[in-house]
């Protein structure tokens, strides 16, 4: 094991700059969900470049295998797509794309996995089996990538027997991972409320129905399923972050009211509950208001479980190649995580990737000053090529 953790080591550095480059270009050139046409064209420039065979799926993803001598396959999975953000850091591979941005750190995401292939590729003959690559489109947008792939079988013939992925984490230093066994990441499910009233002048309330106030008691009556019906010890977020009146002004009683919200739980069968009590809840009281609500939920993605055998044995072997100082616990997170849907079909184990440093830890994902210590993709790189090889040694 010395021997291999050393050579795995080594290509890494020697990979570094490439790697580097990939994710410089790629940050530069983001594509939104879907849309990760030139990305995906890039994937399978560095892909050729290094002889792997790969064939395409979910429209815009790859599944690639770099194969060694016949045994079982172990899938590690990157995805491809940025956000609708206006970058404004001022680095020289700064996104070319308006109001598109690499702020969730997929660009990383993917170099790493390229950058893991350009580890295995001379290692090939120590592998007792096939790495499979899944370079996965839309992660960011529903139904999820990830349905995509299953539906085209990225994950079949033959199954896998486990699969890694790994996620950007600004809190966490570059050259530090973190990892959680067992349930880690939430459900998360878009909800779109209407409430409708009867429009009015706003000195006669007496004349309409306001929806307005109908709304507001139906956010707090709509919380108390989180505070008093809930559980205690299961963890659930409900939050409404968009309102908007259908017509109205200062002095008008709007016909209606739109809200968009997220629902997150740790628990699938108190997620469908809870669908079916938002709606009996939000329809009792605005019926009761002399109104209507009507509830839209568009299911998203199932919680994500980290299988605990795997996560644990890929704590270990991490500490194995990066020392035990580099490698962290994790508390549960009320993210989402399309990943998800890969938890529920084998053993999965999905890791965080420490990406602050100076300059670049005071950002979170999502922001328009989001960026990494590039550091980060040396490790990221390494240990997704380390666990394929010990999973398959």
């Amino acid at each position: 094991m010395t021997e291999l953790c050393t050579r795995v080591r080594a290509l890494s550095e020697k990979t570094a700059a490439a790697t580097v480059t990939d994710r410089r270009h790629l940050h530069a050139h983001p594509e939104l969900s879907f849309e990760e046409h030139a990305t995906v064209q890039y994937v399978r420039e560095r892909l050729d470049e290094l002889s792997i065979p790969y064939r395409e799926v979910a429209g815009t993803g790859l599944v690639a295998e770099i194969r060694g001598r016949s045994g079982p396959t172990v899938a590690l999975r990157a995805d491809l797509d940025a956000l609708p953000i206006e970058e404004k850091n001022g680095v020289p591979y700064r996104s070319q794309a308006p109001g598109v941005m690499h702020a969730c750190g997929h660009d990383v995401h993917t170099a790493a996995l390229i950058g893991a292939a350009r580890i295995l590729v001379p290692l090939k003959d120590r592998l007792s089996g096939t790495v499979r690559l899944l370079f996965q489109p839309g992660e960011e947008k529903l139904p999820g990538g990830a349905t995509l792939m299953l539906r085209d079988g990225a994950l079949e013939n033959p199954v896998p027997q486990a699969i890694f992925g790994q996620h950007v984490h600004p809190p966490l230093p570059a050259g530090t991972v973190g990892f959680r066994p067992g349930i880690y990441m939430a459900s998360t499910d878009e909800l779109f409320l209407t409430v409708r009233g009867r429009g009015g002048h706003g000195a006669m309330p007496h004349q309409a129905v306001d929806p307005i106030t109908i709304t507001a008691q139906l956010i707090t009556a709509l919380q108390q399923l989180v505070s008093r019906e809930t559980d205690p010890t299961l963890p659930v977020v409900l939050t409404f972050g968009r309102i908007e009146s259908e017509g109205g002004a200062t002095n008008i009683i709007p016909n209606a009211v739109h809200l968009q919200g997220t629902l997150r739980t740790l628990d699938e069968a108190w997620r469908k509950e809870l669908h079916r009590r938002l709606r009996r809840t939000a329809e009792g009281i605005a019926a009761a208001l002399g109104g209507t609500a009507e509830l839209e939920v568009r299911h998203g993605y199932p919680f994500l479980k980290n299988d605990e055998a795997l996560t644990r044995w890929a704590q270990s072997e991490a500490c194995t190649l990066l020392g035990d100082d580099r490698v962290v616990d994790l508390p549960i997170r009320m993210t989402g995580e399309d990943f998800a849907f890969y938890s529920h079909q084998l053993p999965a184990c999905f890791y965080r990737l420490g990406v602050g440093g100076p300059g670049h830890a005071g950002s979170p994902v999502h922001t328009d000053t989001f960026d990494v210590d590039e550091g980060c993709l040396r490790t990221g790189a390494s240990l997704l090529a380390w666990f394929a090889l010990r999973q398959l040694s």
